[in-house]
């Protein structure tokens, strides 16, 4: 079924689709949990949202990150740039539950160390007891308050409260408590393909970060 539209739009006509998933450009992050035994566990989410401070994520069901959150509500939700897609990618077939679900098999296989399997460095927390992933330019401590079912009981709804953030320093502008949007893109999961951002076309009217040249100049 199509649309028809009017003398000024740009684009053609609407078709009506229904998509297998809907990521529509949302970002990746890697959350480390720490395990039973006290190891840490990662893995790739792709249902990533922030309202202030508290961040909303989705993790399936059969997870070893639902399992560690419930009996251990701390976590880092780790934000990769684009070039680490690929550390990312070796990450997505991975699940550190032992056995693996019914419903993963064939798909996914167990691997216990999965910094070592995507190359990518444990570093301590400040907060919390999961490590931060090092080569993560945004590091978030935090903290679970809610755990609940989603999307017909196939995901976890997991609810955090932020604690403390960690930036690169070369993204902050300089003297403020500001991330440089211009400098930070984040990795975009868009219809299960990986993405950057692209230049900024814009700002909205409660934007506070000022550029580096104010900051240089204390306007």
């Amino acid at each position: 079924m199509t649309s028809s539209v009017g003398p000024g739009v740009v684009g053609g006509r609407h078709v009506a689709i229904a998509p297998a998933i809907l990521y529509f450009g949302t970002p990746v992050a890697l959350l480390a949990t720490v395990n039973e035994d006290g190891s840490p566990n990662l893995a790739p989410v792709s249902s990533v949202w922030a309202l202030g401070w508290s961040v909303v994520l989705g993790v399936g069901r059969g997870s070893r990150t639902v399992e560690n959150l419930a009996a251990r509500p701390e976590v880092v939700i780790n934000l990769p740039g684009p070039e680490l897609w690929r550390q990312v990618e070796a990450l997505a077939p991975l699940t550190g539950a032992e056995p693996v679900p019914e419903e993963k098999r064939g798909v996914y296989r167990h691997e216990p160390d999965k910094f070592a399997a995507a190359g990518l460095t444990p570093q301590p927390a400040e907060v919390v007891r999961p490590p931060r992933v090092a080569e993560c330019p945004l590091q978030l401590e935090a903290r679970v308050t809610k755990l609940t079912p989603g999307g017909g009981g196939e995901f976890r709804i997991v609810e955090c409260e932020v604690v403390r953030v960690h930036a690169r320093d070369d993204l902050v502008v300089p003297g403020t408590q500001h991330v440089d949007s211009s400098a930070w893109s984040p990795l975009i999961y868009n219809f299960r393909h990986y993405h950057g951002l692209s230049p900024e076309v814009g700002f909205g009217f409660r934007s506070s970060t000022p550029t580096r040249e104010r900051a240089a100049s204390g306007g």
